[in-house]
């Protein structure tokens, strides 16, 4: 099948290099002449492990090119997938603006019947929004598809591939039949492809991530309630866990959850709900949790220090919002250094891939540090905010060494509540009485 991919950030890369591994010819726009030029030469925009190799297999064998000529790739194409960003407004609403602009586009550029899929994460009434825009440009036919999607950063190679769940929102059981094809080959294990109305389609990308936010922000309630009562939110959490009907995924205590998708999406729901007439209490509440949660680490380094953190040095390791990505859109990492400067903290820096990202956000105001060690020598203490694989088991005898006193505020929960402390160490964690 013959597919355009307009927009070449996350969600359309990752979408059209798997299109491309499963056989289809795909053509991915974007007006950014330097990305497209970069992607050309091999150079990938974005961190994502196994995508690199993907692109350039698929390159390589002729089934994936890049254009910044819209008209073109749409002339050529059967299926036009809208992947471009939706920000969120000054009142937490989407801006779709860049959508409904590739629509118009898409119509002047129509030489035929096409199959016009909304890809990026919009909220319910975009499809008919998206039908407005066309037809203003167009008199061929054509049919408006919702088919969100559910990458996890990270992991979105597999997740993409190996889908829980395809959702297709579509009214022409003739257009369903065109997804079904195009999907097919992600699905061959039995996992289903769901095809519903339009807007339950639009509705469920938002509320699947309303829900997940909703755990977080509930076990972070949970954890702060165990610091309380003196309970151990790790032992809570595995307790409820293991009910069949809870179940484990989602109940780690934390900083906070960021990310493109969470705080967005949350948002642009509360906001569609306003819209629609209906306060969203639940969600407005997953909000103010998480919020507060993101200064949990400055709070209990303020406490240990008795407020006093001017001319205290701090390493911080793990700078994205979540491990396997370069994503710091939200990140708690932000407000815990940011916080840490404004109380005349000097802050060392490391993360795995985030570095370059880092600086965008803190300039020369922190230290960077390629090794993470490097980020301990005569600190304070070491904060943990991302929990990477590189950060899980490290020499604790060397970091013992390297700090000016052994002190570890584990934003993750990741470290022995049981090891740290027998080997002299001050170990502060999330839900973790003192």
């Amino acid at each position: 099948m013959r597919i355009a991919i307009i927009g070449t950030g996350y969600v359309g890369l990752v979408a059209g290099t798997c299109f491309a591994e499963t056989g289809n010819d795909v053509i991915c726009v974007d007006k950014d002449v330097a990305k497209i030029e970069g992607l050309h030469d091999g150079v990938i925009p974005i961190y994502e492990p196994g995508l690199e190799e993907l692109v350039k297999r698929n390159v390589a064998e002729g089934r994936l090119t890049f254009t910044t000529d819209l008209d073109e790739a749409v002339k050529k194409s059967l299926v036009c997938f809208i992947a471009v960003g939706t920000p969120p407004d000054e009142d937490g609403s989407s801006d779709l603006s860049a959508v409904l602009a590739v629509a118009r586009s898409i119509g002047r550029a129509m030489n035929g019947f096409k199959v016009i899929v909304d890809k990026s994460t919009v909220p319910v009434g975009t499809a008919r929004r998206v039908t407005d825009a066309v037809s203003s440009e167009t008199d061929h036919p054509f049919d408006v598809v919702s088919n969100p999607e559910f990458l996890k950063e990270g992991a979105a190679i597999d997740d993409f591939l190996k889908p829980d769940r395809v959702v297709i929102g579509c009214d022409d059981p003739r257009t369903a039949e065109i997804m079904k094809e195009l999907y097919g080959p992600f699905v061959r294990t039995g996992k289903p492809i769901l095809v519903m109305d339009v807007a339950s389609a639009e509705l469920t990308k938002y509320a699947a991530n309303a829900m997940l936010a909703t755990r977080i922000s509930f076990m972070n309630e949970m954890a702060t309630l165990c610091e309380q009562l003196g309970a151990n939110v790790n032992h809570v959490r595995n307790g409820i866990g293991l009910d069949s009907r809870i179940g484990p995924s989602f109940l780690f205590p934390g900083i906070g959850y960021g990310g493109s998708c969470f705080p967005k999406d949350v948002k642009a729901l509360v906001k569609t709900a306003e819209q629609a007439g209906y306060g969203l209490k639940i969600l407005k509440s997953v909000e103010e949790v998480n919020e507060h949660q993101k200064g949990w680490l400055l709070r209990q380094i303020g406490s240990h220090f008795d407020e006093d953190l001017a001319g205290r040095t701090f390493g911080v390791w793990g700078l994205s919002f979540k491990p396997r990505t370069d994503d710091m859109r939200e990140a708690p990492a932000i407000v815990v250094i940011n916080g840490l400067l404004e109380r005349g903290a000097t802050v060392r820096v490391s993360d795995p891939v985030a570095m370059e990202e880092a600086v965008h956000h803190f300039g020369d105001r922190v230290t960077y540090c390629e090794n993470h060690y490097d980020a301990l020598d005569g600190a304070d203490a070491l904060v943990l905010c991302t929990e990477w694989n590189q950060f899980r088991n490290p020499d604790f005898d060397r970091i013992q060494s390297l700090l000016k006193a052994p002190v570890v505020f584990d934003g993750r929960n990741i470290y022995s509540t049981a090891r740290l402390p027998e080997k002299g160490f001050t170990y502060v964690g999330v839900g973790l009485s003192r």
